[in-house]
């Protein structure tokens, strides 16, 4: 009996040294794996340089903001825009001709919601404010660029990242599914001309699971097929490690006339966005966020053609006019938009079926609701007449919903509205008792790998 138990022992004490072993190994090859990234080159140095002269325009007041950021005011006329060859002579548009019909219709609110409405600011406020004539630009720093696949690629969107309904053509299909990793839950309109769209949404900070993914909620302003003539304004928030090297939740804008391909880019990282406002900077943080069980704070977001002039315009909250895409950048939206979309988008690069923890929104599934659960409310489309109108039709499409969901809603006080959101790669039952396929996997992989760890030690 002694013998046998102290074989039992050794078998114990052997099985808990390879299972160490092996997990060691792993991570010196992790380590091996990091050491193995190659300096640049003088070559690449140069372009990095020579791409950041470009983009960082001479200042006349330099802003330091408490999360990091340097914030440039840098005089309107010298911003990156007018390094575009067609808007070499433009005569900046410093306000829209017209606003949509109704934007401002103080009895379409009630006192509810007057009450609820928190102010947000961005960080970089607190040291400082731009001078009338100059726009607020945060400065692009080297790391910023050695982050990204190419000085070409930097601050543009990955190809096929547009969410598309399967109610669609197949042959619109950009496979986005499985072969571009971007992943959605959103709510849209189609059928008609839209000249716009608006909508307020919480904001959250969502935890993001690699620093090659990112997590966003946006509105999109599409025409065009879903092939490579798509052309796409998108404004909301984003937390993008990868773009900006932090986890803060950011106002970003985005625009493309080819499907990601060669043309557009995020805020200001290219000409074309043409901005008028010295109080709010693309690509910086914004504050506070809200809390789970805790308060809510959302912004609206305002994107609408000129119809004079052709150009689109942005509005942040209810009193900023940001600026606007020129409409000589877009072939289908130098007219209309022939679709609308609210909602959320992640990036999942984790390969062969498997899914990222990467949370949408604020992590949470739309079941849970207010102070939970992240939302779009009072979401609303400009006519052709140029009046905001509640959209007809509303649709909903994730390719996921064990991992992000959404479900929408209306009242009187929210008017059409949805919740969306997800953990990702957590289960689902786990939070609101219902279980889940996409995550099915990782929960047994946990459980197997527990078991056999337990049949070795035991």
């Amino acid at each position: 009996m002694a013998a046998a138990h102290v074989n039992t022992r050794r078998k114990r004490v052997g099985f808990r040294g390879v299972f160490l072993f092996i997990f060691f190994v792993f991570l010196d090859l992790a380590s091996l794996s990091c050491a193995a990234r190659q300096p640049p080159t003088s070559s690449q140095n140069l372009k990095v340089h020579k791409h950041l002269k470009r983009l960082n325009k001479p200042p006349v007041k330099t802003i330091q903001s408490p999360d990091g950021d340097t914030i440039d005011c840098v005089p309107i006329s010298h911003q990156p825009a007018f390094d575009h060859p067609f808007l070499k002579d433009h005569k900046i548009q410093m306000r829209p001709n017209y606003h949509p019909e109704g934007l401002y219709d103080e009895n379409k609110m009630n006192t509810e919601s007057k009450q609820r409405e928190t102010p947000i600011h961005q960080l970089w406020h607190v040291n400082g404010m731009c001078d009338e004539g100059t726009i607020p630009i945060r400065r692009t720093k080297e790391d910023d660029v050695m982050r990204a696949s190419s000085v070409k690629r930097y601050g543009k969107k990955q190809h096929k990242s547009i969410p598309k309904p399967r109610n669609l053509p197949k042959s619109a299909d950009l496979g986005l599914d499985n072969e571009s990793g971007h992943q959605h839950a959103i709510a849209y309109v189609e059928g008609d001309k839209y000249y716009g769209a608006k909508a307020t949404m919480n904001v959250w900070e969502p935890k993001i699971q690699q620093s090659n993914e990112f997590s966003l909620s946006q509105i999109w302003i599409l025409g065009g097929s879903f092939g490579q003539d798509l052309n796409s304004i998108e404004a909301g928030w984003q937390v993008s490690p990868d773009l900006y090297g932090d986890n803060n939740t950011r106002l970003f804008t985005y625009w493309t006339s080819d499907a990601y391909q060669a043309t557009g880019c995020y805020n200001l990282l290219c000409s074309g966005f043409i901005q008028i406002n010295s109080n709010i900077a693309m690509g910086a943080s914004i504050s506070p966020v809200s809390g789970f069980r805790n308060s809510q704070y959302d912004i609206s977001i305002l994107v609408w053609k000129d119809q004079k002039e052709g150009n689109w315009w942005m509005q942040f909250g209810n009193g900023y006019v940001l600026g606007y895409w020129p409409s000589f950048l877009f072939s289908y939206l130098a007219d209309s938009a022939s679709m609308i979309e609210w909602g959320g988008e992640v990036v999942n690069s984790e390969p062969n079926g498997h899914h990222t923890s990467t949370q949408m929104g604020s992590g949470r599934f739309p079941e849970e609701g207010f102070g939970k659960s992240s939302y779009f409310r009072n979401i609303q489309v400009v006519d052709k007449e140029n009046n905001l109108k509640t959209p007809k039709n509303l649709g909903t499409f994730t390719e996921q919903s064990n991992c992000y969901d959404v479900q929408t809603g209306s009242n009187s006080d929210w008017g059409h509205y949805f919740y969306y959101g997800g953990p990702g790669k957590v289960a689902k039952f786990l939070i609101s008792v219902k279980e889940t396929a996409c995550c099915k996997f990782s929960v047994n992989l946990l459980f197997v790998v527990f078991a056999v760890i337990g049949k070795f030690v035991s």
